[in-house]
């Protein structure tokens, strides 16, 4: 069997959570450079702060349209500790990510400084993405299937039920 064909729910998920972030993206720059254009600022803590209130805007919008689309799970309070859990993680990956980025690209004087400001958005965009991903996959919006046994293994080892097919492989 492929691996498509194995891992087809996945990467279904995972171009659903894709085609999402893409969307949240653009809010996600719409606000910074919004907040960049209202409030003009080189100053790191006020990077920062516009970063964390754009980040805000587009990961609320990514939670209502994953919860209903990407994972088909109903939203709930429980999910929702969770969800802000990994959001906040993810918020500090971003954070530490742009204030990175931005420290390098400044130290290279290539760009204009609103080149260097998007540069490094995008780069803390990507890192969070993969972070929230895995964080909302297997912690947020995981599935009974995808839920430890009373043993507390994971999927694949010892612990799970072995499925039909694993016992005719045996």
């Amino acid at each position: 069997m492929s691996f498509f064909r194995r891992n087809k729910q996945g990467l279904l998920q995972f171009a659903n959570y894709g085609l999402i972030g893409i969307l949240c993206a653009g809010l996600d720059l719409l606000v910074l450079n919004a907040l960049l254009i209202f409030f003009p600022t080189t100053d790191p803590f006020l990077l920062a702060l516009f970063n964390t209130i754009a980040y805000t805007a587009a990961v609320s919008n990514s939670y209502y349209w994953n919860a209903k689309y990407t994972f088909k799970v109903k939203k709930s309070r429980k999910q929702l500790i969770p969800y802000i859990g990994q959001a906040a993680v993810s918020l500090l990956i971003s954070n530490l990510v742009f204030l990175a980025g931005l420290w390098a690209l400044g130290r290279l004087s290539w760009f204009p400084g609103w080149i260097d400001t998007n540069i490094a958005k995008g780069l803390s965009m990507y890192a969070s993405f993969q972070a929230s991903f895995f964080f909302n996959k297997y912690l947020v919006f995981r599935t009974a299937a995808q839920k430890p046994t009373e043993t507390g293994a994971a999927p694949g080892t010892q612990g799970w039920k072995k499925s039909k097919r694993n016992e005719d492989d045996q």
